[in-house]
Order: C-alpha cells, then sequence, then structure tokens
C-alpha cells in the first residue's frame, strides 16, 4: 500500500521498491521516463520491466509522492525526498 503523502511524511513509509524509486528521482534531480527509471533501477530495460515500473511511479503519482507533467515522465516534487 503506497500512503497519501502528507506534509512530514519521508520515503521510509513506503515500500522498499517505492522507496527506491523515489530515492533515483530524487539523487538524479531530472525527469526520468520508465525506461531510464528501470535502467537506474539496475532493471533490464525489458517491456515486462518497465511495464512494472510504470506501475509503480504511476502509484506514486496518483498519491501525491511523484508528478507527472508530461505522460511517461516522472519527477519529484520538491520536498517529497524526506520530510518536508
Amino acid at each position: 500500500m503506497v500512503p497519501v503523502w502528507r506534509d512530514g511524511l519521508d520515503p521510509g513509509a513506503l515500500a522498499p521498491d517505492y522507496q527506491r524509486l523515489v530515492e533515483v528521482l530524487a539523487e538524479s534531480g531530472e525527469e526520468m521516463d520508465c525506461r531510464q527509471l528501470a535502467a537506474a533501477l539496475g532493471l533490464e530495460p525489458v517491456p515486462a520491466k518497465v511495464e512494472g515500473v510504470r506501475s509503480k511511479a504511476k502509484r506514486l503519482a496518483a498519491r501525491g509522492w511523484l508528478v507527472e507533467e508530461r505522460p511517461g515522465m516522472f519527477s519529484l516534487l520538491a520536498g517529497r525526498a524526506g520530510g518536508s
């Protein structure tokens, strides 16, 4: 379960796979697509792995942890990498 982000909540509240996605985006400081995210997570950028990353990224975006300003491109909102 991915909790809805709120002020003071840090990535430690997320399951490990979701924490790592947030960490990768925090470290990059850039908008990334799911293929880039999969590679940064050490996964082969094959369709099955990329789709798993996409599903997790979409879930994080729906709950306020990430932002998807353009279709398929995810970034971290300021203050989301750690408790604000």
